[in-house]
């Protein structure tokens, strides 16, 4: 079986591994305070033109959305997010089991807009019955692989800076919005545009490891204090840190990474254009999302693992189909003759 349904089946880049293994025997402080993290921090820094971020390393995405969130909400402020949200979706209620409310808004494309966010604000202000809204969460790319554009997360940001909501943004798969044609963003219009946001590793090449990026001067005092109480300050820091150095670094295996997934979803997005097949969000990205009869999906699945994400109805579902730093061509185009057979 070949699988597609998401992209970190693969353990990590060859360079990864090496730098690791070549280092495996050197002694070094602990919790992230040894030479290598702190290279990694200055690299992410450079690439984010932002020399004066606080940048932290923990290990999984989840672990890195609670450890943010519950850092900066009071006890009756809740988060504001898409309802298709990672936080409100895909982690068994983290965010509530920590003690504040994921406050959803629709969401078709896995985006919000400003006059959500606007309206929220005024329907729970000054109504101590409510959960205030107290922080806005986004994802890029969305969990439906759509992206937001420079101009929607600067409408995004200023709405945010009216109300002071810190806006957050996960960013568990950005190399893959950064590599695709229709991104017209930086990581420095990131760091400028956002109060925070991580820096995913764990989707796009390294072994496991998110860098959170903080550029909010208020937000900086203490962090460390409370990725330690919710348990993600690796005694062996190193291991996280080290990994975003041939990520960062002169082999910019970050921006490597994200190419080799976008060159390989185009083509099979172009294979599926080709076919008829419908699209049931339009995404740039890595991630592609089709709708396909139950019988053919049934078919499909005797060769590929694909992630059904929807049942549309008795007869059709929504399928997710998911490229990486590692997926291999040859297993695309069998991939692409498969589908070629299914709609022959």
């Amino acid at each position: 079986m070949i699988h597609f349904e998401c992209d970190y089946n693969e353990g990590a880049m060859p360079e990864i591994l090496d730098i690791m293994v070549k280092t495996n025997m050197e002694q070094t402080v602990g919790y992230g305070q040894d030479v290598y993290c702190e290279k990694a921090k200055e690299l992410i820094k450079k690439a984010c033109n932002a020399p004066n971020a606080d940048i932290h390393f923990l290990v999984g995405g989840t672990q890195t959305n609670k450890t943010v969130i519950q850092s900066y909400l009071k006890p009756f402020e809740g988060v504001l997010s898409a309802v298709s949200g990672h936080i409100n979706t895909h982690e068994t209620g983290t965010i509530e089991a920590g003690g504040h409310k994921v406050i959803a808004m629709a969401s078709g494309d896995g985006k919000i807009r400003p006059w959500q966010i606007e309206k929220a604000v005024l329907e729970h202000k000054g109504d101590c019955h409510f959960v205030q809204p107290g922080m806005v969460y986004i994802s890029n790319p969305t969990e439906f692989g759509t992206i937001y554009s420079k101009s929607e997360l600067s409408q995004l940001s200023e709405i945010c800076h009216k109300y002071h909501l810190p806006l957050y943004l996960d960013g568990a798969r950005l190399g893959y919005s950064l590599s695709c044609s229709k991104n017209d963003l930086t990581l420095s219009d990131y760091a400028e545009l956002c109060d925070i946001f991580y820096i995913g590793g764990t989707k796009m090449g390294c072994l496991f490891g998110e860098a959170v990026v903080i550029t909010n001067d208020s937000m900086k005092k203490g962090f460390r204090y409370n990725i330690k109480q919710n348990g993600g300050l690796l005694a062996k820091g190193r291991l996280l840190g080290i990994q975003f150095i041939p990520m960062f670094g002169e082999d910019n295996l970050y921006k490597k990474a994200g190419d080799h997934a976008i060159t390989l979803a185009n083509k099979l997005k172009a294979a599926f254009e080709k076919l008829g097949i419908e699209f049931a969000y339009d995404s740039p990205t890595n991630q592609q999302f089709i709708i396909l009869e139950n019988d053919k999906l049934e078919e499909l699945n005797k060769y590929f693992v694909v992630a059904v994400t929807e049942k549309i109805d008795e007869t059709h579902s929504i399928v997710r189909i998911c490229t990486d730093w590692a997926t291999k061509e040859e297993n695309i185009d069998a991939l692409i003759e498969k589908f070629q057979e299914i709609y022959a």
